[in-house]
C-alpha cells in the first residue's frame, strides 16, 4: 500500500476507537466532501448508523441496494425509517438486462442448486449494483461489527478496499449486540422485527433463515451450503494496494 495512503489508514484506526460514532462520522464527511456513502440493509447496525447520519445532519449519502427478494419485514423498515427521519434514502436496482438474462435461462431459484449459481445471483443483485453505487466515492461506510463472524473478526474499523478503491470504515467495529440493541431501544430507531424472531443477519427472503441459540452469527444464510465463510461478495475480499493522496492527515 502507498505510504501516504496506509498513514491514513492507521490514522483511522487510531481515532475510531477514541471517539464517538457521530464524531467519526462528521470527520470523514468533513474531510471527504461529497465523496462519503453508507449502504444500508435496514438490520439493526445499519438502522444505528442511519440515525447517527440523519439526527446529525451530516453530509453523507445513504443509498440500499433493493435486490427484490427482501423480506416484506425488511421494506416495512425502511418506510418507518423514511417517516422517522424525512430524509431520502437513495435506492440502487440490479440491471435489467443481466437479472432478465438470468432467470430466462435458470428461473428464479437457481441459488439453491449450486454454489456457482448464488454467487451469479448475489452477483448480479448486489455485487454489480453495490460496484456501480461505489464508482467515485473516496468513503464506503458499513454496520460492520467484529463479533458477527470469525471471518469479520479479522477485519479492522478501518480499511483499504482495493476492489473498490476506497476507504472503507466500520464506525461500530466494537459494538456488541447487547449495546447496538439497547441503544435501538433506548432512542427509538426503528428495527426490522425480524430480529426478535431469531434473525440476526438479514439477507434476502429465500437465503436467510433464523440462527438457533449458539449459532454462529452468519449461520441463517445460505444455510444450504457447507463453507466456513458466508459472504455474498461485498465484504468478502480485501485488499491493499496505492492510491493518490486526496487530503490531508487525518488527526490522530
Amino acid at each position: 500500500m502507498d505510504a501516504i495512503l496506509q498513514a491514513r489508514v492507521d490514522d483511522l484506526r487510531r481515532y475510531l476507537p477514541e471517539h464517538s460514532v457521530p464524531e467519526t462520522l462528521a470527520l470523514l464527511a468533513d474531510h471527504f466532501p461529497g465523496r462519503v456513502s453508507f449502504s444500508t440493509s435496514f438490520g439493526l447496525e445499519d438502522q444505528l448508523i442511519s440515525h447517527f447520519i440523519f439526527e446529525h445532519e451530516l453530509p453523507i449519502r445513504v443509498f440500499t441496494l433493493d435486490t427484490g427478494r427482501n423480506f416484506q419485514e425488511t421494506y416495512s423498515t425502511w418506510n418507518k425509517t423514511l417517516q422517522r427521519y424525512g430524509q431520502p434514502i437513495e435506492v440502487v436496482a440490479s440491471q435489467a438486462a443481466s437479472l432478465e438474462k438470468m432467470l430466462t435461462r435458470k428461473g428464479p431459484n437457481s441459488f439453491y442448486e449450486s454454489i456457482a449459481n448464488r454467487q451469479e445471483c448475489c452477483h448480479i443483485r448486489k455485487v454489480e449494483p453495490l460496484a456501480r453505487a461505489l464508482a467515485g466515492q473516496q468513503v464506503w461506510i458499513t454496520g460492520i461489527r467484529a463479533e458477527q463472524s470469525a471471518n469479520r473478526q479479522h477485519m479492522h474499523r478501518a480499511e483499504w478496499d482495493a476492489g473498490h478503491q476506497l476507504l472503507k470504515v466500520h464506525p461500530l467495529f466494537d459494538w456488541t449486540w447487547e449495546q447496538a440493541w439497547s441503544f435501538a431501544q433506548a432512542h427509538g430507531i426503528p428495527v426490522n422485527p425480524l430480529h426478535q424472531q431469531g434473525f440476526v443477519s438479514i439477507g434476502c427472503a429465500p437465503c436467510t433463515r433464523a440462527i438457533a441459540p449458539g449459532e454462529d452469527f452468519r449461520a441463517g444464510r445460505w444455510w444450504w451450503e457447507n463453507a466456513d465463510a458466508k459472504e455474498c461478495g461485498l465484504h468478502h475480499t480485501l485488499g491493499h494496494q496505492g492510491l493518490d493522496p486526496v487530503v490531508e492527515r487525518l488527526p490522530g
